[in-house]
Order: C-alpha cells, then sequence, then structure tokens
C-alpha cells in the first residue's frame, strides 16, 4: 500500500495525462486532484474540466487558473528585462512556464492537504528537471510521482492500449494518428519536435507553422510600432496602454502577422543529448530587440556590459530549472536594479521576418548627448586632444611587449 493518499496532477486533459490519472488511481489507490494551466496556449480548458469528472475527481480537486497575466507580468518580462537567450538563439519559450507550474502545484498541495505532485514529463527531457527542482526548492519534502520514470507504457502505441482497456477518452485526433509533433504552447511561444523534425537535416514543413506566416508570404507594406518601457517593462504599444498579457498577446498577432519569429534550432539538453526543434515566438523577438534599442541610449556603457556577461549564466539558469535558485535570485535583483532608467520609446518597423529598429529615445534617462556626439563642431564639449594620453596609456602594455619581442629577435 502506496504512503501517498492524494497527489496533485499537472493535467492537460491529453492522452498522455489521461492515462496517468488512471494510472495513480489504480497503481497508487490514492485521490487525484488535477490542476491545468492557462499560460494562453489558446485551447479550451473546460474539456479538461469534463474529462476529470468522468474519472470520478471531485469537482473541488479540480483546478483550472488563468495564469497568463502572471506568466507574463513576473516571470516573461523579469526574463526579457536580461535580454535572455539560451545557446545564442533560443527564447526560452518552454523553460519559463515550467517554474510558474511548479509554483502553482506546490500551492495547491498546501491548499488540498495532498502529499505528491504528478507530471507527464518524459525521462528524456528538460521538463522533469524543471517541474521537480522547481517543487523541490519551494517544498523540499515535496514527493515526486514520474510514471515515465515507473511504467513501462514508453510508446505511443502501449499508451493508446492501455486507454482502450481502462476506457479512456481518447479524441479523434489521437486515434487517426495525431500530430506529427510534440507541441508546447504559451504566450511566449510554440515548440514543434519530434517524427519529420529528428531529421536534423530536413526543412521543416510550412503546414507545420501555426503563428506565423513564412516571409515570402507577409505583407509587402512595412508597418511601424512604437514600444513604450518604463523601468524595462512594455506598458504601451502605439500609445495603448495595455497589460502585460495583452502586451505579449499583440506582439504576438503583430509578428505573426510579418513572418516574425520562426527559429529552427539543435540545442543540447540538460540530460546530456542534443534535440532539435522548431519555435514561433513573434512576440518575445519584437521585445528583445526593442529592449536591447531602448538599453543602448539608457544604461551606462559599463553596465550594459556587465549585463550582457551575465546573460548567458542566467540563461543557463533559466533553461536547467534554476528559476527559484538563490543564484537566479540574486541576479534578477542586480538585473532588476539596472532597469530603474530604462525608461522611453523606441520605434520598429516590422518587415518580412525583420523587426528593424529605427528610432529610440528617452525624455527622461538618455545617455546620449548631441553636443557630443556630433561630427560638426561641437563648440568645445569634447576635447579631441585627450584621446593622445588615453591611447597611449592603454598601448602602453602593447609597446612594452613588443620592445621585448624585437630585443629578442622575435616577429
Amino acid at each position: 500500500m502506496s504512503d501517498v493518499k492524494k497527489v496533485v496532477l499537472a493535467y492537460s486533459g491529453g492522452l498522455d495525462t489521461s492515462v496517468i490519472l488512471k494510472w495513480l488511481q489504480d497503481t497508487y489507490q490514492c485521490e487525484v486532484v488535477t490542476f491545468t494551466a492557462d499560460l494562453g496556449q489558446g485551447e479550451e480548458l473546460e474539456p479538461a474540466r469534463a474529462k476529470a469528472l468522468q474519472f470520478g475527481i471531485k469537482p473541488e480537486n479540480i483546478f483550472i487558473d488563468d495564469l497568463r497575466e502572471e506568466f507574463v507580468r513576473d516571470f516573461v518580462f523579469p526574463m526579457f528585462r536580461c535580454n535572455t537567450v539560451y545557446e545564442g538563439e533560443y527564447l526560452l519559450g518552454t523553460s519559463i512556464a515550467r517554474p510558474l507550474i511548479a509554483k502553482r502545484l506546490i500551492e495547491i498541495v498546501n491548499a488540498t492537504g495532498s502529499d505528491a505532485i504528478s507530471h507527464g514529463a518524459t525521462g528524456k527531457g528538460n521538463d522533469q528537471v524543471r517541474f521537480e527542482l522547481g517543487a523541490y526548492a519551494l517544498k523540499p519534502g515535496i514527493k515526486v510521482i514520474a510514471p515515465w520514470r515507473e511504467w513501462d507504457l514508453l510508446s505511443r502505441e502501449k499508451l493508446m492500449a492501455y486507454a482502450e482497456q481502462h476506457s479512456i477518452p481518447v479524441d479523434m485526433k489521437h486515434k487517426q494518428g495525431g500530430s506529427p509533433y510534440s507541441m508546447d504552447a504559451n504566450l511566449l511561444h510554440i515548440s514543434y519536435e519530434g517524427r519529420h523534425l529528428e531529421n536534423p537535416a530536413a526543412e521543416a514543413e510550412e503546414s507545420m507553422w501555426r503563428w506565423t506566416v513564412s516571409p515570402e508570404a507577409a505583407p509587402d507594406k512595412a508597418e511601424y510600432l512604437d514600444i513604450e518601457y518604463e523601468k524595462g517593462d512594455i506598458v504601451a504599444l502605439n500609445g495603448v496602454r495595455l497589460s502585460p498579457a495583452d502586451v505579449l498577446a499583440k506582439l504576438n498577432q503583430l509578428g505573426g502577422q510579418h513572418g516574425i519569429g520562426r527559429l529552427d534550432l539543435v540545442e543540447n539538453r540538460y540530460v546530456g543529448m542534443k534535440s532539435r526543434g522548431c519555435y514561433e515566438t513573434p512576440g518575445g523577438t519584437i521585445m528583445l530587440r526593442a529592449h536591447r534599442a531602448i538599453e543602448s541610449v539608457c544604461l551606462d556603457r559599463e553596465v550594459a556590459h556587465l549585463k550582457d556577461d551575465l546573460m548567458p549564466r542566467y540563461a543557463s539558469l533559466v533553461y536547467n530549472g534554476y528559476w527559484w535558485s538563490p543564484e537566479r535570485l540574486a541576479l534578477q535583483v542586480l538585473i532588476d536594479h539596472t532597469q530603474h532608467c530604462v525608461n522611453g520609446l523606441v520605434r520598429v518597423k516590422l518587415y518580412k521576418g525583420n523587426v528593424i529598429v529605427v528610432g529610440r529615445d528617452s525624455a527622461t534617462d538618455s545617455l546620449f548627448d548631441p553636443t557630443i556626439a556630433t561630427f560638426e563642431d561641437d563648440a568645445g564639449a569634447y576635447d579631441q586632444k585627450d584621446a593622445a594620453g588615453f591611447i597611449k596609456l592603454n598601448a602602453l602594455r602593447l609597446r612594452i611587449a613588443a620592445n621585448l619581442r624585437a630585443k629578442n629577435g622575435q616577429a
């Protein structure tokens, strides 16, 4: 007999988590609480409630939570203040959603008196690490049940057979073979992995993409967009103030129309393997470009360079599931401190897959001084003779080394 009496399951209502729900009831003979998160994936979530009721889940044990605002405000925006990119390309759309799901799982554990959580992440993926590191950081003694590391249902055919054996409702799309891809979606991105994409030499099919038109099919006329920042976060688009979730939704719409944000990437997974995935992140792509533009006029040079030095470390922490770690929290304090002066307006031009910055300014915090930067007569604002001493001092070590090589007869 298991010592688990009640478990909170991260539940989508799809094939995998529906099988897991029944498997938990049979294997652990425990009460199951289901949690379904609305992160802006664009799917109808109420069917998950109906399906959970079919499994005998008590209505009070079914949680379907709209987390879109919290997701963008408390996770996406802080990450973008750091201009976070993993391995030079990936905007971490899947990674950044996992700590919020872990946080809510633990909140529900505490609210319902549960003693375990469960998830549908496979033993090959990164998400098992992200979910569980987050859960342990927030509730050290929590028990985690990861069915993919326990059961023998390691193929789609076995899952389907289990579903049929236990009368688990299966959507028609699964009966007909399902999607050719494993997909994850939220307000920041949609990802595609598996099947056709497992050959890294094969071009992704055009029919795969859901959020963006191809750059070739994008409008022939560019669209201009004014993006307003306060303390490093976007607060308005084209003069209209919006909530964080509405900002990202609008940027996704505009970016998708102009073919912005597609990525085909072979990444290094935390568990040690290389994995090919394709991503659509139209809003995030615009955000990253615009944020760097407003920082270019507001941030001190060395502060900007320090942020660039720290960014890969921050990105790795997010990717590897360390959102709740003390080092990520400490880095966030530093990053957020740099953003108090990041206020102003950026104008971008969206055109056939490109985000082109065409203007940026801050009425309160710009460090750009046109009287010094001008190529015309600066009326003595900058003494060009000062450069001679600066150059000589910085060249001193180079000159000493060159003299030594010459003395020793070296080239």
